[in-house]
């Protein structure tokens, strides 16, 4: 089998997979994430005790260089099927992201980029919460939105809200 050669400004060297073994790992890691977005760490965990970490790095790398493997398009995505399907605060999409891998400096980023957005989508999971445990007394929802991360300013423009209806 011909060996890969990886050219390197400074040096070159021999690498211990062959082309066909990289194509046979950038192939796998292609059909795990056609099925579903994956972080870069996902395929890592998918991967690192079945394809040798030298080959995975180099597999990942070029699929990160071709667009298949973005972690900020990842970001986005997620953040945005959360706004869709889910009612949750900031702290919670920034955990929720967190437990898939990604950077804390990634996420943070993104959430100052958008956190008008963030902040209004927040204010209306805070009051559709309200809205939907209104039979329950105002501290009872205060405290329960508070656990799950709501800003004290979106607790009470929602509990402000609920009064008046």
């Amino acid at each position: 089998m011909k060996q890969f050669e990886y050219v390197k400004k400074e040096d070159t060297f021999q690498k211990n997979y062959s082309l066909e073994e990289l194509d046979f790992a950038k192939t796998k890691i292609l059909k795990y994430i056609s099925f579903k977005k994956r972080t870069e760490n996902e395929i890592r965990l998918k991967f690192n005790k079945v394809i040798e970490e030298e080959l995975l790095d180099d597999a990942i790398e070029e699929l990160k260089e071709n667009g298949y493997i973005n972690d900020n398009n990842y970001i986005k995505r997620a953040v945005n099927e959360f706004m869709a399907l889910k009612n949750l605060s900031i702290k919670e999409i920034k955990y929720k992201l967190m437990a898939k891998g990604l950077s804390k400096s990634l996420i943070d980023d993104y959430i100052s980029n958008h956190i008008e957005e963030l902040s209004d989508y927040e204010l209306q999971s805070a009051k559709s919460i309200a809205i939907k445990k209104s039979n329950l007394e105002k501290e009872e929802i205060k405290n329960y939105l508070m656990k799950k991360g709501y800003k004290t300013e979106s607790i009470e423009e929602a509990c402000r809200i609920n009064e008046t209806d």
